[in-house]
């Protein structure tokens, strides 16, 4: 892994309009976004149709295509918010697939932070969506720890760095969040429920 203070470094001279820094940044972050897309997406099918360079890709030009002035506090804050554009760009992903397909069977999602994306799974990972906007109106750091060991492949070290906790409020969290979503995802379960703040 690149040095987080380097990347700092190259985050906050670029927000400040050093183009260079840039240059710079690309190959260390991207390398760090590559590796988060390779362990989401392993073990998902050959020939599936968003792979993990096409991932990393479009996560990329949308964190550094933000509006000038972006103020990046720190190289966990840019991990953070890859997370977010890489589950965003998987559920656009889905559901684009799923309305191409018009139909189609659900399938029970595992809530797992290496699970494989394939085309049987698209709906799951929709209704998984959902819930996870759900729970962060209950519970926003949980969602966030979710939303990063899951969507953006972090690990409990490494979420735990971007949220500014320690690893064990991070298992708590992640086992709580498990817990609910798997709740919530369960046929005919009503939505709703509640979650732990710890």
């Amino acid at each position: 892994m690149s040095s987080g203070n380097d990347v700092t470094r190259l985050l906050l001279d670029w927000a400040n309009g050093n183009q260079g820094a840039l240059d710079e940044l690309m190959p260390l972050v991207y390398s760090e976004l590559h590796r988060m897309a390779l362990r989401y997406m392993a073990g998902t099918r050959a020939g599936h149709t968003l792979q993990a360079t096409a991932l990393v890709h479009e996560a990329y030009c949308r964190l550094v295509g933000d509006p000038p002035g972006r103020r990046w506090q720190d190289r966990s804050h840019f991990f953070r918010l890859a997370a977010k554009a890489m589950r965003q760009i998987m559920i656009d992903h889905a559901r684009g697939q799923l309305t191409a397909k018009r139909g189609g069977n659900q399938h029970e999602l595992v809530l797992d932070e290496g699970m494989a994306v394939s085309g049987e799974r698209l709906s799951a990972l929709v209704a998984l969506d959902d819930a996870l906007l759900e729970l962060h109106k209950l519970n926003q750091r949980q969602a966030e720890v979710v939303e990063m060991r899951f969507f953006g492949g972090l690990t409990v070290v490494e979420t735990a760095e971007a949220l500014g906790t320690s690893p064990e409020t991070v298992m708590r969290d992640w086992r709580a969040a498990k817990a609910w979503l798997h709740m919530q995802l369960s046929e005919g379960n009503p939505a709703g429920g509640t979650t732990s703040d710890t």
